[in-house]
């Protein structure tokens, strides 16, 4: 059999090596986002509700992250999925 060895040059060499090494850092910040989502609980375990309880509602949390409008929903900390501005959870902490 007749096979044909392919020769790297250095720079292919020096590519492919590079490329290996960022590979993990690649990998891993593209596993750290889809990680975060998963690491939030659940509404229901947190007993979250549209309404306020009082005058305790997420836009006057910390955990709170506000959509593009103050009465869009956004996102929060602690609870995975959309949140309501005038919603409410168990893992309420008051803005100081």
């Amino acid at each position: 059999m007749n096979y044909r060895q392919r020769k790297f040059s250095r720079r292919e060499l020096i590519k492919f090596m590079a490329l290996g090494a960022a590979m993990p850092f690649i990998l891993g910040v593209t596993h750290n986002a889809r990680s975060a989502e998963a690491a939030k609980a659940s509404k229901a375990l947190m007993k979250y509700q549209d309404k306020p309880n009082g005058n305790e509602k997420c836009s006057n949390c910390i955990q709170f992250i506000p959509g593009d409008t103050p009465d869009a929903n956004g996102e929060c900390k602690v609870v995975a999925g959309s949140i309501s501005p005038q919603g409410w959870c168990t893992a309420f902490a008051a803005k100081s």
